[in-house]
């Protein structure tokens, strides 16, 4: 039988320990497992973007573009890919296209391949010149688009975003499930139809586990032609996580499809993050299976991060109002996917909704939203709360491309982080401070003094594992026995070490 191989990446570098550890890994629990997936034959190794460029200079006093030279140099043979934002890179606002440019271009010199680009609204205008500019740097340029469900989102949508994508130079697709909605029948429709409408054109599909259905419908993706998937190792896997990779291995033994991938090498890479996995259990989420987020749409970190806010107002038993606010406010934004940004503007107005009155104080990103400062959506926005966001943001909606608005800003980043102390003068440096202007001189003052492991050490674990023993009833000060030794009765205390 002849066999089709569809390319796997692994995200354990990236997504997987963003979604189950909240970014905190260090680079050095890394490195050691670097030579291992770049030989186990992956199509690519997601290792960078994200919220790892925020994580490491706000957490772990580490370089983001240290990382990535790093992953160059362990990972010679392999696609390094990072997930990029479209217009607003890896910072929380659109950027001015000058800006956009330099930084795709220092992060393909600094090593990386395969962009995948994508858009919180699924708005192409914002990523058109991230897209041109990975095309002009000679890299991959992946289109991505984010999956969602609601009475406006259909297989016809998909396959039209699709072309757009494709006519703005996407050297192939990305189809991004964030929240794990993806079920298999939608998956095989979306990617079958993709297919039949653009030919050969290479579909990657990535979802979350958190349904607990979606490795089903990795394999309805495949049998609809999908040519590359995203997986985690299994250490690194599962909640509101990926699917394990070789639990994909084993699941395509004996169908016309292989991976390919190195068992051999799988069980090294999985062996060395079921080591490092514990050390940061403390930021781990509870969350196992939940699929009251076909109802809710709301991704794990998006449902903690409101709970959070919930919480800090007093108010935490307030958590089922909010969750049924949110798809309202989503509906009246126009129906946009719920991931970064879009997913903590949608989810901070719903609370703001509960506590304080429906759309009485909007906060001032949700008005953004509502005004167009963040693109276009797939459904019209509700009036009514258009005309309250122009009252009190106190400007007008707005229809062009939200970066057409910027004016220049690259020489200014420029002469404000050279004013910084630590500041290193390259143009890398530079893009750090654009990204998180309030975090970065913190990080460029404090960054001689190396990594720091907010991980646990292995004493502590080991000190964790013991009281957990003791507490457990294990017995605590000397052990008393009675002991016959010669017919005679003997007692013995053993004093423990």
């Amino acid at each position: 039988m002849s066999q089709r191989t569809i390319g796997v990446t692994e995200v354990a570098l990236r997504d997987a320990h963003q979604s189950l550890m909240a970014t905190r890994m260090s680079l050095e629990d890394m490195v050691d497992a670097c030579e291992d997936i770049d030989q186990a034959g992956y199509w690519s190794v997601e290792c960078w973007g994200g919220a790892t460029y925020d994580a490491c200079i706000r957490f772990l006093n580490e370089d983001p573009w240290v990382r990535l030279r790093k992953f160059r140099e362990l990972m010679p043979n392999s696609r390094l890919q990072m997930l990029l934002r479209g217009q607003n890179l890896l910072g929380y606002r659109h950027y001015e296209d000058m800006v956009v440019e330099k930084f795709v271009e220092k992060s393909a010199e600094n090593g990386m391949d395969v962009f995948r680009v994508f858009d919180a609204l699924n708005d192409p205008r914002n990523m058109e010149r991230a897209m041109a500019a990975v095309a002009a740097t000679g890299k991959h340029a992946q289109g991505t688009i984010c999956y969602t469900i609601s009475p406006l989102h259909t297989v016809e949508g998909y396959v039209k975003l699709a072309g757009q994508l494709l006519d703005m130079g996407a050297q192939s697709l990305a189809l991004k499930d964030m929240a794990a909605l993806l079920q298999p029948q939608p998956a095989y429709d979306i990617i079958s139809a993709i297919k039949q409408t653009y030919g050969d054109v290479q579909i990657n599909v990535h979802c979350h586990a958190t349904t607990g259905v979606t490795l089903v419908s990795l394999m309805k993706a495949i049998e609809a032609g999908a040519d590359v998937v995203d997986t985690a190792i299994s250490s690194m896997s599962l909640g509101p996580g990926h699917n394990p990779t070789e639990s994909l291995v084993a699941m395509l033994e004996g169908t016309p499809f292989t991976t390919n991938l190195d068992h051999d090498r799988l069980i090294r890479i999985r062996d060395h993050f079921a080591k490092v996995r514990p050390k940061y259990a403390q930021f781990e989420s509870a969350t196992l299976v939940d699929t009251d987020i076909f109802q809710s749409q709301i991704p794990g970190g998006m449902l903690s991060n409101m709970e959070n806010q919930l919480k800090a107002q007093g108010a935490g038993d307030r958590i089922k109002e909010v969750m049924a606010e949110v798809p309202l406010v989503k509906a009246d934004a126009g129906h946009p996917p719920l991931v970064t940004p879009s997913s903590q503007i949608v989810g901070t107005q719903a609370v703001f909704n509960v506590l304080m009155g429906k759309y009485k104080v909007l906060t001032g990103e949700f008005a953004d939203l509502m005004l167009g400062y963040y693109g276009e959506c797939i459904g019209p926005r509700n009036p009514e709360v258009v005309e309250i966001a122009r009252a009190q943001a106190k400007k007008e909606p707005i229809t062009c491309r939200p970066a057409d608005l910027l004016e220049p800003e690259w020489d200014r980043l420029v002469s404000e982080a050279s004013k910084l102390e630590g500041n290193d003068g390259t143009p890398e440096d530079v893009l750090t401070y654009a990204m998180f202007p309030s975090v970065a001189p913190g990080f460029f003052a404090t960054r001689a003094d190396g990594p720091k492991n907010v991980g646990k050490t292995a004493e502590q674990l080991a000190a964790e594992s013991q009281s957990k023993q003791d507490a457990a009833g294990a017995v605590k000060g000397p052990i008393k026995y009675r002991v016959t030794l010669g017919g005679r009765e003997h007692s013995v205390t053993v004093e423990r070490a």
